[in-house]
Formats: structure tokens, sequence, C-alpha cells
């Protein structure tokens, strides 16, 4: 377990730097994205003898508002446990994640028919879904859960301005051009109601930001894209996959797929006004 720990140790170390700077505070490394998309997080620096303290959490935080990006902090449980005790010091918030690693001799997943008019695919540069792929996400986790929700097909136009626009469009083209993001959706009438994507680091990679619309929820769009997800990464003869589930409800849908729990991803934030 060390092993496979240590393995994605040195891929959460190493996805950030193909779109941001490190910047080495001591026992923490602090992303600053460079461009745009998702901003980063600050985690430990690899290699650190995993000690971290409140002041080290409180400096980092300092640097984080100077620069006007997130006041967060993601690592894993197992790996660095002294930093929930520094974080929560601090004034932040810990949330925990399931931390879930593909059964490498799991069989391929049966998943859910949809209906005749979705098709899950793994978007090309130039698909036309590729602008709300982007932004279906970001409104999923403003409604989390597996609940259905209130935000459509109208709150997802009025939100592509924001986060499909033609700059984070050219961003991601170049990303899957450069074979460092793969993107897979559920489409529907050109639209995506579910994306997610992987970014691969050698052999490793994390699915990451799947994310469904949520008044299409329910339809086991998620299921379907992560499974597409899952079997382009091994296509590409990835060994390591991996995800963090929003919580145990959300794990037991992907250990349908094959994923079982490996440990815990912890993400601290300022608490919600």
């Amino acid at each position: 377990m060390k092993e496979l720990l240590d393995r994605l140790e040195r891929y959460y170390d190493a996805v950030p730097r193909a779109g941001a700077r490190a910047e080495k505070h001591g026992p923490l490394t602090l992303f600053v994205r460079e461009g745009v998309g998702w901003p980063f997080y600050a985690r430990p620096t690899l290699g650190a003898d995993g000690t971290v303290g409140r002041a080290d959490v409180d400096r980092v935080r300092d640097r984080q508002r100077e620069l006007g990006v997130p006041e967060c902090f993601e690592w894993v449980a197992e790996t660095t446990p002294g930093l929930r005790e520094a974080a929560e010091a601090s004034g932040l918030d810990v949330h925990e994640h399931p931390l879930m690693v593909l059964d490498p001799l799991a069989p391929p997943a049966l998943l859910p028919e949809l209906p005749a008019d979705v098709a899950v695919r793994v978007l090309r540069p130039g698909d036309p879904a590729l602008p709300t792929a982007l932004t279906v996400p970001h409104l999923a986790f403003a409604q989390p859960g597996t609940a259905i929700g209130t935000a459509g097909r109208a709150e997802l136009a009025a939100a592509l301005p924001v986060h499909g626009g033609p700059g984070l469009v050219a961003t991601a083209k170049a990303r899957v051009e450069a074979g460092l993001t793969v993107l897979a959706a559920a489409v529907e009438g050109g639209t995506a109601l579910c994306a997610g994507q992987y970014n691969p680091v050698g052999e490793v990679c994390e699915i990451v930001g799947v994310g469904t619309l949520p008044s299409a929820r329910r339809r086991g769009l998620a299921l379907s894209v992560t499974g597409t997800l899952v079997a382009e990464a091994r296509a590409r003869g990835l060994t390591t996959v991996f995800l963090s589930a929003g919580d145990d409800a959300v794990a037991r849908i992907y250990a349908r797929l094959g994923f079982h729990r490996v440990g815990t991803a912890l993400i601290a934030e300022p608490p919600a006004p």
C-alpha cells in the first residue's frame, strides 16, 4: 500500500506542473495556475517528512490571499496525517473524500443503457460539445450530491460565457491535442449533460471533474462517462487509474466499475460564509 500511495504522491506533484508554477513554502508547495482554467491548491511538498504546523498553513494562506487565489489545500490523510490538525487550527474546514483505485484485474463494467439520443464519447479537439463539457461540472459542483437538482439547460447556457468561453476552449483543445487531458461527455442534441476528464502522467491518471447537469441526474450518465474514461485509460496502457469520490454514496457507484478504497483524500478550505 505504501508503494501505491507514494506513486499517487508523485502524480499529485507532477500533474499541476503542466499548467502552473510551483512555489515551495517549506513543507507545503503552492501551485499557481498560469493562464485560464481551474485554480490549483497547496499540498505537501514531495519528499518532505510530512511535518506541517499551523504556521506553515498560515504562511501559505497569506500567499494565496496575496495572489487572489482560493485558500485551498489538498492531501492524502494516510500520507500526511498531521496536516489536518494544522489546517483546522488555522481555521479551515476539512472535507473527507474516499480515495479509490481501479482494480487492474476488474472486468469491463456493464454500463447502464442510455436513451438513444444520448451518446457518450471521448471528445476530440473540434467537438462542438466541448464548451458545454467544460461548463457542466461547474453547475454540478454548485449543487453537490446525487439528487435531481434545479439547474438545467437554461442555466448551462447562461454559464457558458464564464466557464466555456473561447479562451478556456482553446486551452482545453491544446491540452487534448498534446495528450495532457482526455475529456469524455454524455451528449444530447449537441449539449453535454455530463462530463469528466483525466490527465495522464506516465502510466498514472486521476479521473476528475465528473459532473452531471443537476436536472439530468439519476440517468446513469456519470457512471457511463466514468466507465468511458476508464476504458480509454486502459486502452492507452495506463496501469494506475484512481479518483476521489464525493462521498460514500458516490463511492458505491464507482465500486461498480471496479474501484476500491485505498485511503482518504482531504480538502481544506475556509468555512462557507
